[in-house]
């Protein structure tokens, strides 16, 4: 489907209802100057997030401050009779591939690299074109909006990764790990992107398109619309 005939189809907007943020429920907004809550949850109902743009903007500029350390300062402190080490993620990464664990050295640098900055690049994308009302590929930028909800929680794989490692060693008594300050800012990293990607209405894609089907394409000379 095109993104003009999404455009023509019938939305909820279009017959005057309004989707609870929370439940999904249609319902029709309350008469002013009552305002509209979710028969259902109770929620408060508008026609789009409150300062969803806004919201995405703040989450993802504390994520991209929080990503340099995050690469930088070493996620994992281990010690033991021989001296103590500490591994940041490039690190982790450099010494899967050369003891040959190719697969894992990959699968960390997609899943603790690229994720996250993609996530980044991609949400911030959406978030200037939707504040441009640009459109342009709507249906492709609502197609990498889902993506990036769904691989956005394979970001926490190192935090996983430490986190096992923690109990696992503590346990045998062999040595000591814990998670340095690049494990925190990491995780912020990956809780703000979602965060992020939570507060984008994606629903801000379609609006101009909407508004330009609406739009006639030949208004009569006197303005009004026929």
């Amino acid at each position: 489907m095109t993104g003009g005939m999404a455009a023509a189809a019938p939305t909820a907007h279009r017959a005057g209802l309004l989707s609870c943020h929370v439940c999904g429920r249609l319902s029709r907004p309350a008469a002013a100057p009552m305002a509209s809550q979710c028969p259902r949850c109770g929620t408060g109902l508008h026609r789009r997030r409150p300062a969803s743009l806004l919201r995405t903007w703040a989450f993802l500029f504390a994520a991209a401050v929080l990503y340099v350390p995050a690469n930088v300062l070493p996620v994992m402190r281990s010690s033991s009779l021989f001296g103590a080490q500490d591994d940041t993620i490039w690190s982790g990464i450099v010494y899967l591939w050369l003891e040959g664990s190719w697969f894992l050295a990959v699968l960390v640098f997609v899943a603790s690299i690229v994720v996250p900055l993609a996530k980044l690049l991609v949400l911030g994308t959406l978030a200037a074109s939707a504040q441009a009302k640009s459109t342009a590929a709507p249906l492709l930028r609502a197609r990498a909006y889902r993506v990036i909800e769904f691989v956005g929680r394979w970001s926490m794989l190192d935090i996983y990764v430490v986190t096992l490692l923690v109990g696992l060693v503590q346990l045998q008594s062999v040595a000591a790990i814990e998670a340095g300050p690049g494990a925190l800012a990491f995780g912020a990293v990956v809780v703000l992107t979602m965060f992020a990607s939570l507060s984008f209405d994606p629903r801000l894609i379609w609006d101009p398109v909407d508004a330009q089907v609406d739009t006639p394409a030949n208004p009569p000379a006197d303005g009004r619309r026929a």
